[in-house]
């Protein structure tokens, strides 16, 4: 019988956004997903940088995005080099490309169902969990579709 992973011992390093992610932060504070999108060739992009990784335009703004998708690869964790998610092994970390974003790659942890319901295709969606007043981390549950 495989049991969930339990989180709830976990401390998350807490973010330190620079000029680029601020915005990602600040949306995510809201449980509102932006991504950031070239202006130029209108390729999504994540995590963001100060140019977009296909064409190189500095034209780049964030827009709000659904936060359902698929998962596009994945990872068990059986060991863990952060003593911070040692009561949490093992558990999925997940790589998901969302459906509004194509091309931009969001790497989360699948909660709530057991880490070997990770597979390449399975539907997620966005959970949001409260870190502190000023962060709230986007995490991903399987899709009820």
């Amino acid at each position: 019988m495989t049991t969930l992973s339990d989180w709830s011992k976990v401390t998350r390093p807490i973010p330190v956004p620079n000029e680029w992610t601020k915005p990602f932060w600040d949306a995510a504070k809201q449980q509102k997903l932006v991504m950031q999108r070239c202006q130029s060739c209108g390729q999504f992009q994540h995590p963001p940088y100060p140019t977009c990784t296909h064409c190189v335009s500095v034209d780049l703004k964030f827009e709000p995005v659904q936060g359902k998708g698929t998962i596009y690869a994945y990872t068990i964790m059986y060991h863990t080099g952060d003593k911070r998610f040692v009561a949490a092994v093992p558990y999925a970390s997940i790589i998901v490309e969302l459906d509004a974003a194509p091309g931009a790659l969001m790497a989360g942890n699948l909660l709530d169902v057991p880490y070997t319901e990770a597979k390449v295709g399975r539907r997620v969606e966005v959970a949001w969990q409260k870190l502190n007043d000023d962060f709230t981390l986007p995490l991903f549950r399987l899709a009820k579709e």
